[in-house]
């Protein structure tokens, strides 16, 4: 029995999980929570939001790091189709952003919102906004990649 169901399995199950909540919390969430809430109540619903999400996505990145990998061992790091190399380079930068957002800004919004300094807590939300932003589109990308990679070749 070969494990790559299973591992193509966990690596798009763990893409949905994370893709998935960053075009929900900016295309949904953000623009509500923006029109209905006032500073204070906004950044502490975003610090609550982060705080289930991120630990979420530490586990779709584990997922996804270590699928990836295990298919990319199975046939071969130099016999890999391109697209593949492509994805692999596209998720090595979508978890370094995840990491700055993780360590950076939402450890800043933590304490922000902790304090009660909502200008700050502000910047930092801000600073989480675009590194979404950013992800959501190399995510997009990853996908196309993943599903259109074999006509580019």
């Amino acid at each position: 029995m070969t494990l790559d169901p299973a591992l193509r399995f966990l690596h798009i199950a763990g893409v949905t999980l994370w893709v998935g909540g960053m075009f929900f919390a900016y295309v949904c969430l953000r623009p509500a929570a923006g029109a209905l809430l006032e500073p204070p109540q906004r950044l502490r619903l975003w610090q609550a939001v982060f705080a289930r999400f991120l630990a979420w996505v530490w586990v779709a990145v584990a997922l996804i790091a270590i699928s990836g990998i295990s298919m990319l061992a199975g046939v071969g790091f130099a016999a890999a189709p391109r697209h593949w190399h492509a994805m692999f380079g596209i998720g090595l930068v979508m978890i370094a952003i995840f990491a700055y957002v993780y360590f950076g800004p939402y450890g800043a919004l933590r304490r922000a919102v902790d304090a009660q300094d909502w200008k700050a807590g502000g910047a930092a939300l801000g600073r989480i906004r675009q590194a979404v932003g950013l992800n959501l589109l190399l995510g997009a990308l990853t996908i196309a990649v993943a599903t259109l990679g074999r006509l580019l070749a």
